[in-house]
């Protein structure tokens, strides 16, 4: 067993997989693959993200994959609403 705060990068797979699990219930994929981001994005260190990238996709679930690679595609920046979610008047 690894004796990193977080754990190895198996346990950041499940910490997403988890994460993906939680934004699952969100009635459009997009909205889930982009709250998956943003949260991993906001909450997690870069060292978490960096570790996870090095890991690769295995054993990550559909939507955490999809968002893993967005963040890596490009820098996601944190948002509190999602993107449409309100009224600019």
């Amino acid at each position: 067993m690894s004796s990193e705060p977080h754990g190895g990068a198996e346990h950041l797979v499940k910490m997403a997989n988890d994460i993906g699990n939680f934004f699952r219930a969100e009635p459009l994929r997009e909205d889930a693959i982009t709250g998956i981001a943003n949260h991993i994005a906001k909450f997690w260190t870069r060292r978490m993200r960096q570790k996870l990238a090095a890991h690769g996709e295995s054993g990550l679930d559909e939507l955490p994959r999809e968002a893993v690679r967005r963040l890596a595609a490009h820098t996601v920046s944190p948002v509190t609403e999602p993107s449409g979610g309100g009224d600019a008047g």
